[in-house]
């Protein structure tokens, strides 16, 4: 287990994220569970970065290609568009950002909901080794040019709407999302889209802005937070009581500058 409290905070954009946050809400009004995201997969490689980028780039990645088509033809066409990217990043991290947004062929609701459940399979048949490494690579690597900017700049306020409901007794408790969440910079996306039961404003000092990296550019600005980033819930507002909230229920989300990384280098 990695649990530490960051000492300067840095810096999730708009998809329908993981299978659980994009079921419609018709087909179930079971609240979900807002925790610590215990079953997450939530390596962040720090002090194995070197040995796991080899595993990875000699071995796993021509695997799980083999093993799943849509990443297969994802990964190809993040090749073909990642000649046309900045190259702040490495290549490999810039072409988990694209592929991660990309829509068709759509590989991130699958991806994402292993990354919040499977934290027990993580060493044996989890299957999305690389883009997990690449992924939490790219927010480090973001994080890492922020690092000298004033804290107002280095952490970032993300709007993420969902159409489901969520357990309310979480005020004043530390949460973590357990998948890289995403939402939209500026304001709260299109409810035809995303919902208007639950909103989430997200304040986060370990995302970053992937914009110029995604699929769609810098026409949606795009946060995107890790696994393992714990928040405190500062406020909670429901509609009854303010019939001018964008959701049914607002939760509002704050950085603990804290890590919770409980898979820390258990596979490399």
């Amino acid at each position: 287990m990695f649990h530490i409290t960051l000492k300067n905070c840095t810096n999730p954009f708009m998809r329908e994220d993981p299978k659980y946050f994009s079921i419609p809400l018709s087909h179930t009004d079971t609240p979900l569970p807002l925790d610590m995201a215990e079953n997450s997969v939530d390596d962040m490689y720090e002090g194995c970065e070197n040995k796991m980028a080899t595993k990875v780039k000699t071995e796993l990645l021509a695997r799980e290609k083999k093993m799943s088509k849509n990443f297969r033809l994802a990964w190809d066409e993040a090749a073909k568009a990642g000649k046309k990217k900045p190259k702040v990043l490495e290549k490999e991290q810039n072409m988990a950002v694209y592929a991660y947004t990309l829509d068709k062929p759509e590989i991130f609701t699958e991806f994402n909901n292993a990354v919040r459940t499977q934290r027990a399979q993580y060493t044996s048949t989890f299957q999305y080794h690389s883009l997990h490494f690449f992924l939490t690579g790219a927010l480090r690597a973001l994080r890492a040019l922020n690092a000298r900017k004033p804290n107002t700049e280095r952490c970032l306020t993300g709007y993420r709407r969902v159409n489901r409901k969520f357990e309310l007794g979480v005020l004043g408790k530390e949460i973590r999302f357990g998948a890289f969440t995403s939402s939209s910079m500026g304001k709260y996306p299109r409810k035809e889209k995303f919902g208007y039961e639950t909103c989430f404003g997200i304040y986060t000092c370990l995302g970053a802005d992937v914009s110029l990296y995604s699929k769609f550019g810098e026409s949606e600005g795009e946060v995107l937070v890790p696994p393992y980033e714990i928040f405190k819930v500062t406020d909670i507002k429901q509609r009854s009581g303010n019939e001018e909230l964008p959701c049914n229920v607002v939760l509002t989300l704050k950085s603990t500058e804290k890590i919770l990384s409980n898979l820390n280098c258990t596979f490399h």
